[in-house]
């Protein structure tokens, strides 16, 4: 069981960490002015700036509030019922990616959007599947005809020649 005092100040550490690691990284580009206008670092070191600011103006209203002893930082913010759902939630998400690694782009959309359609929102069997092949051959015409980027593929696509 995780309170929110907890689920907060946890997540404010790791924003603020991504903030400054993106200042440090932008830092580097260099973010003053040149002749051409600002330099390649400016915008990245204002946005990791913002970022990190926010995470410490959360982390004292959180403090402030355990402090006061607000009701609110102690309400639950996690426990089994909420933890299982964000697990049927970050699954699919999970093997959605390990599923683009093996067997390409293409065939891990379907999968995904099948799975998602189906057994998370409830749609029948045939509309989930012609959705799911719908939105793969749509992301195809898109992105390797229009755009002529090439996703990534796997067996399958280079077994019907994609």
């Amino acid at each position: 069981m995780i309170t929110r005092f907890w689920a907060e100040t946890a997540t404010a550490l790791v924003t603020l960490a991504f903030g400054l690691i993106v200042v440090r990284g932008a830092l580097e580009f260099g973010i003053g002015w040149d002749t051409s206008g600002p330099q390649p670092g400016a915008f990245p070191f204002y946005t990791g700036a913002l970022v990190a600011l926010a995470s410490v103006g959360t982390l004292v209203v959180t403090f402030a509030q355990r402090l006061r002893g607000a009701a609110i930082v102690e309400e639950i913010f996690l426990d089994r019922e909420r933890a299982g759902r964000v697990i049927s939630f970050f699954a699919p998400l999970v093997a959605f990616v390990l599923i683009t690694a093996f067997a390409g782009m293409y065939v891990a959309t379907i999968a995904y959007l099948f799975y998602a359609m189906r057994f998370q929102g409830g749609y029948g069997w045939l509309v989930s599947a012609a959705s799911a092949l719908a939105a793969a051959v749509v992301f195809y015409a898109v992105f390797e005809r229009f755009f002529q980027i090439g996703l990534l593929k796997g067996p399958v696509e280079r077994l019907i020649g994609l």
